[in-house]
């Protein structure tokens, strides 16, 4: 089985009919030992872990994806050092791994020495935001040839059209956003998000996970039954900072 359809399988539920727990963190956050603790923790509690690449400029994501981008750079988290740690951890672990990367860190580390190195590492696939889906052919390739999975965004703003290709071209889940805007924030769940969730369901083949503003029991509730599971990162990062249990608190999201 390719590491691809591995995370199709770790994400496609166990018939019970409890979501699915995909959960975030910065790689190299707050620091290396911390993180390798935290990681742990978190694969323990949870069916996918998705392991951030810190970036000086992250489009994507809220104040506090952003602050431990920050913290993690200045401690020395590259790529190259996230996925050697990587290496040592996955083989503790059963649960699938998956990157978050902005574009600009995996041209510079190169397509084909990134597969290479992603499967030594225990990796399954990646998620690049900012890699439109007509211009993803060269990482797309590279990724495939070795198993593994590049996983597409989708978003409420997305035509019926781009839909269907990128429900298409995805592999391993795909992964559905809440909202348009950043990851985090306080606001509520828009409430006509379900609706939409139903719409990528219906198109997908794979799993579907939601993601971005999820943060609460109550907001894993509002999703379930409408998509597969959900992703969790600013919360979980908030939590951590807090001193809380990262297996405590992400058990507590699923009661």
């Amino acid at each position: 089985m390719t590491r691809a359809r591995q995370i199709t399988a770790a994400l496609a539920g166990d018939g019970s009919g409890r979501p699915g727990l995909i959960a975030y963190l910065t790689g190299g956050y707050p620091d290396e030992r911390r993180f390798r603790k935290y990681f742990l923790q978190i694969a323990a509690a949870c069916d996918l872990v998705e392991v951030g690449i810190p970036f000086s400029d992250p489009m994507a994501d809220g104040l506090t994806i952003q602050n431990a981008s920050e913290v993690a750079l200045k401690n020395g988290a590259t790529l190259k050092r996230i996925l050697q740690w990587l290496a040592e951890l996955t083989p503790q672990t059963r649960t699938p791994v998956v990157l978050m990367s902005y574009l600009n860190p995996l041209l510079a580390y190169g397509y084909a020495r990134l597969a290479r190195d992603a499967l030594k590492a225990g990796v399954s696939g990646f998620i690049v935001p900012d890699l439109p889906v007509e211009e993803a052919a060269p990482l797309g390739s590279a990724l495939s040839e070795s198993g593994l999975a590049l996983i597409q965004l989708v978003t409420p703003l997305t035509s019926p059209e781009r839909l269907a290709l990128l429900c298409a071209k995805s592999s391993g889940f795909v992964y559905a956003v809440t909202h348009a805007g950043t990851t985090g924030g306080k606001q509520a769940l828009p409430a006509d998000c379900v609706d939409y969730l139903g719409k990528v369901r219906a198109q997908s083949q794979l799993p579907v996970y939601a993601g971005f503003g999820i943060k609460s029991a109550a907001d894993v509730a509002m999703l379930a039954g409408h998509v597969d599971g959900v992703v969790v990162g600013s919360a979980l990062i908030d939590a951590l900072d807090e001193g809380l249990d990262p297996g405590e608190f992400l058990a507590g999201l699923r009661r």
